[in-house]
This record gives C-alpha cells, sequence and structure tokens, in this order.
C-alpha cells in the first residue's frame, strides 16, 4: 500500500509539517470512505498517487498567495480542495458540491484535521453569489458546460503571476473543447512532473473565463 513517502519523492518542496498533514488527511479519508463511498475501495490502494499527487498537480503550476479566494467545483470528498488547503493555509478554499453527503464529508474531514481555511456548500455552483480568483476541478463535467457554470464568477482584478482563472484536470483529448471556448489557455502534461503510469494521459489546463 503506497504511503506518504511517494509525495516527499515526488514533491520534494513539501514541507515535514504538509507531509504529516497529508498523512492523517489520508487516514481520515480512509475512515470516512468506509462510510460514505467516495471514491472507490479499490482506489483507495492508490489513494496517494491518483488522489492526493492528482489533486496537487495544481500547486505545480501555481502558488496560491496570501488571501486568494479558490473554489473547488464538484469537490466530492474534498479533491482537490482539502489537499491544496493543507499547503496554502493563508488561502481561502470553498469546496461546493451539488451532493449533501459529499459535502458533509469533505467539512467533517476539514474539522477533524483542524483545517480552518476551508469552508463549504451544498449546491450548484450557479447559485453561488461569490466571487474567486481560481476556480479548480477535476473532470467534473465538460469543459464547454463548466464554462457556462463559471460565466461572472471570476475576480477581475488578478494578483498572481498566472491570471485568474479555471484550473482543470482531466484526462484524454479535449483540445477541441477548450478551441471553441474561444478564450487564453494553457495546458501543462502531468507526465511531466510525475513518473507513474497513471498520469501518461492527464492534464492540467488553465482557461482565461470571464
Amino acid at each position: 500500500m503506497e504511503s506518504v513517502e511517494l509525495l516527499k519523492s515526488n514533491l520534494d518542496w513539501l514541507s515535514d509539517d504538509q507531509l504529516n498533514q497529508l498523512d492523517q488527511f489520508a487516514s481520515v479519508f480512509r475512515e470516512t470512505n468506509a462510510q460514505i463511498n467516495l471514491v472507490s475501495r479499490k482506489d483507495m490502494d492508490n489513494f496517494f498517487t491518483r488522489h492526493i499527487l492528482h489533486s496537487l498537480s495544481i500547486a505545480q503550476a501555481i502558488k496560491f498567495k496570501p488571501r486568494a479566494k479558490v473554489a473547488d467545483v464538484g469537490t466530492g470528498g474534498g479533491l482537490p480542495g482539502l489537499p491544496l488547503a493543507i499547503i496554502f493555509p493563508e488561502a481561502q478554499f470553498t469546496l461546493i458540491d451539488s451532493i449533501g453527503k459529499k459535502v458533509k464529508a469533505a467539512q467533517h474531514m476539514a474539522d477533524e484535521l483542524g483545517i480552518t481555511n476551508v469552508q463549504t456548500h451544498w449546491g450548484r455552483m450557479e447559485a453561488v453569489q461569490d466571487q474567486f480568483d481560481f476556480i479548480v476541478s477535476r473532470a467534473v463535467k465538460p469543459l464547454p458546460q463548466m464554462a457556462m457554470w463559471l460565466k461572472g464568477k471570476f475576480k477581475q482584478k488578478s494578483n498572481h503571476e498566472l491570471p485568474n482563472g479555471l484550473l482543470y484536470i482531466k484526462g484524454g483529448d479535449f483540445q477541441d473543447d477548450v478551441d471553441a471556448l474561444n478564450v487564453n489557455y494553457r495546458f501543462w502534461y502531468l507526465s511531466d512532473w510525475f513518473t507513474d503510469p497513471f498520469f501518461e494521459t492527464k492534464k492540467l489546463v488553465w482557461l482565461r473565463l470571464r
């Protein structure tokens, strides 16, 4: 079974405190997942690779600054929001999902771990009245549909080198979807950062949505 050493070998910039808290997160997630099926039980054997490291690929592309407001849309069991909140404790994260039991599970895990820079929202993204610097997600819906949901949800003023927008982790070929949106974008290939075969077809895309 995987251990936190996998994170240490792939993300050597993580501190010991961050690694310890991510290890605790994996334990709490395992306990929660046994009660509420957030990810497949089989997938738990590869949790550090397929869920924590996968989520933290976003941190390879951007380091969220203090007071940055980040929304995780379709958070499910707090992914990628909770791992990102652990390593960026001075940024503010809103975890959003339309399934109530998943939102409750994410809030429970945040409380158990003492993660104070997280709030949760049960409902659809369209109903959220706030605006954010960045919105993150892991392949919840096709990009054109995501773009419709997120219209008007971004702050106009950017405080990072990367302008405000959507950071979306997805596998396969979705170039046509990106082209159809007619916005500025950038791709990163996760296989450039991580050697596990799981990442061979995975990409992180930034889209300058407004």
